[in-house]
C-alpha cells in the first residue's frame, strides 16, 4: 500500500477486489443503465503526447450529481521504444487492474462494457475531480511497466464526446479481432494464460488461444503473447499445449497442468470448446453466458448488455452468479461475443447447431459467422421469451435441436428424459442465512415447475 502525498486516497493491491454497492455509491461512471462507454489505449509517437497530462472532457466529479449515472470514456496514450501495437489492448485491460488499486474508486469489465463507481467516503476525502485517478494511474503504470516512457489520460464524460470516441473505439476492437481471425491453434507451438481477475476469481485461469480469445473479449492470442513478453512476471504466461488428449473438446495436458498450478490445485481438467462436463473456468468479466436448457435439450446465450430475462426466465445477473467466481459449472459458461465467431464454437456441444436462442442484437452483430442454414433457425426474444413457447418454436423452424429429443413416450403423462446439469445454488434460496456459505448442489435434477411464485411472510 503506498500513501501518495498529493492525491487525496491511498492506493495498492490492498483495495483490489473492492466493491462499491448502491447505498455506497457518489456517482456512477457507464455501467448497464447508460448506453455509451469505452476505454481505450493508443500508442502514439513520443512527441505526440505531453508525460503525466491528464485532461477532463465534460463535468468533473465536483460538478456530477450525487448518485447520477454517466456516460464515461477513458483513453490512455502511451508511447515508448517498446511498444508496439499489439500491446495496445494489454495495456488497455490493465487499466482495470490499476483502477482497482485505487482506495474508493471500482472498474468492472472492459471495452465498451466499463462500469465504474465512485465511492461517497472516497468523495467526502478528496476525490472530486478525474484527475486524482488520472494521477495515480499514471504513477501505477510507470511504476509496474518501465517500457512506457510517456503517458497520458483523457476521460471523457459530455455525451456527445463519449458518443464519438465509443464509436471510434468499436471500430478498433473490431479491426484487433479480424486479425486474430486468421490465426488457427494447429499453427502455433504455445498457448497463453491470464490471471489477472484472479483477485476477484481466485481459480480462475484463462487460457487465450487463436481461436478461443479471453472471456473478456479484451486480450487475443497476439496480444498475450506480446504482454508475455515485455512483463515476464504480470499476468500473462506462456502455456505449452503438451499432448492433445481430445481435439473436438479441446483438452491439451499443457493445459489441464498450468491450469492446476494457477488455481492451486482446485481445477484440473479445462475443455475449450464445451459447456459440459469440464468447462473453462470464468471470473466475472466475462461478455455473455451460454447456459444450457434441459427442456429442449439446447444451448442459449445471454449477453450483459441485454435487459429483462432471458428465454429461460433469469436475468443476466442471476445467471453470473451461478457462472462466475473462477467456478466450473456444468452446463453454464461466461464467454467472449467474439468466440462466437470461432471455427471451434462450442464444437463438442454441436456449434451452432445446438444454439436455441440469442437476443436479436447479439445475433445481429454475429450474423455473418452463423452457418446460413441456421440463420433463422436461433431464436431471439422477438420470436419466443419462454420455455413453453420455444419447444414449439423449435419444431416449427425444424431446428437440428430437435432431432436429438427422445421420442415422445407412448404412456401419457411421462416426461421426456433429458439430461439435466449440475445445478449449484446458494443457501438463501431455501432459506439460508445470507452468507451462511452454505450451498445446495442439485446433480442430475429434473425439476418441472410451470411457474415459481416468491411472497414475503403475511403478504
Amino acid at each position: 500500500m503506498e500513501a501518495v502525498a498529493e492525491l487525496p486516497f491511498e492506493m495498492g493491491m490492498i483495495y483490489e477486489g473492492e466493491r462499491i454497492r448502491g447505498p455506497d455509491m457518489y456517482v456512477e461512471l457507464g455501467g448497464p443503465k447508460v448506453k455509451y462507454k469505452a476505454e481505450l489505449t493508443q500508442s502514439r509517437e513520443a512527441s505526440e503526447i505531453e508525460d503525466g497530462l491528464v485532461k477532463v472532457i465534460g463535468p468533473d466529479l465536483s460538478e456530477m450529481e450525487e448518485g447520477g449515472r454517466y456516460n464515461f470514456g477513458i483513453l490512455m496514450e502511451v508511447a515508448g521504444e517498446k511498444i508496439e501495437k499489439d500491446l495496445e489492448a494489454v495495456l488497455e485491460r490493465r487499466i482495470h487492474e490499476f483502477c482497482n488499486y485505487v482506495e474508493g474508486f471500482m472498474h468492472l469489465n472492459q471495452r465498451y462494457d466499463i462500469w465504474c463507481r465512485v465511492g461517497k467516503k472516497a468523495y467526502g476525502k478528496g476525490l472530486t475531480s478525474l484527475k486524482f485517478l488520472g494521477m495515480a494511474l499514471v504513477k501505477l503504470f510507470k511504476a509496474e511497466l518501465p517500457i512506457i516512457e510517456k503517458i497520458q489520460f483523457t476521460f471523457i464524460t459530455d455525451e456527445s464526446e463519449v458518443v464519438e470516441f465509443h464509436s471510434r473505439a468499436l471500430e478498433i476492437y473490431k479491426a484487433r479481432d479480424a486479425r486474430a481471425r486468421e490465426l488457427k491453434d494447429e499453427d502455433v507451438d504455445e498457448f497463453y494464460g491470464c490471471v489477472l481477475c484472479q483477485s476477484f476469481a481466485p481459480t480462475h485461469v484463462c487460457t487465450v488461444t487463436p481461436t478461443r480469445i479471453a472471456l473478456c473479449g479484451a486480450i487475443t492470442w497476439f496480444d498475450a503473447r506480446a504482454a508475455s513478453r515485455v512483463d515476464p512476471k504480470g499476468p500473462n504466461f506462456p502455456i505449452p499445449k503438451g499432448d492433445l488428449l481430445d481435439e473436438v473438446r479441446g483438452e491439451y495436458s499443457g493445459i489441464n497442468d498450468v491450469t492446476k498450478e494457477k488455481s492451486l490445485g482446485e481445477v484440473e481438467r479445462v475443455y475449450l470448446h464445451s459447456i459440459f462436463d469440464h468447462p473453462h473456468t470464468s471470473c466475472g468479466c466475462f461478455e455473455s453466458i451460454a447456459f444450457y436448457i434441459p427442456e429442449v435439450d439446447g444451448i442459449g446465450i445471454v449477453p450483459r448488455d441485454f435487459q429483462g430475462e432471458a428465454v429461460n426466465g433469469l436475468a443476466f445477473s442471476a445467471m453470473a452468479t451461478q457462472a462466475g467466481g473462477g467456478k466450473q459449472s456444468h452446463g453454464f459458461l461466461g464467454m467472449a461475443i467474439e468466440y462466437m465467431r470461432s471455427p471451434k464454437f462450442l464444437q463438442a456441444d454441436g456449434g451452432w447447431e445446438r444454439i436455441v436462442w440469442l437476443p436479436s442484437q447479439t445475433k445481429e452483430a454475429v450474423l455473418d459467422s452463423i452457418p446460413e442454414e441456421m440463420r433463422d433457425k436461433v431464436l431471439t426474444e422477438n420470436d419466443v421469451n419462454n420455455i413453453s413457447d420455444l419447444k414449439d418454436k423449435l419444431i416449427e423452424v425444424e431446428h437440428p435441436v430437435v432431432n436429438r429429443w427422445e421420442e415422445e413416450p407412448e404412456e401419457a403423462g411421462e416426461e421426456r428424459d433429458l439430461e439435466a446439469p449440475v445445478m449449484e445454488l446458494p443457501g438463501e434460496m431455501v432459506g439460508l442465512p445470507a452468507g451462511s456459505g452454505v450451498r445446495i448442489i442439485l446433480e442430475n435434477a429434473r425439476i418441472h415447475a410451470d411457474r415459481v411464485i416468491l411472497k414475503k411472510e403475511g403478504k
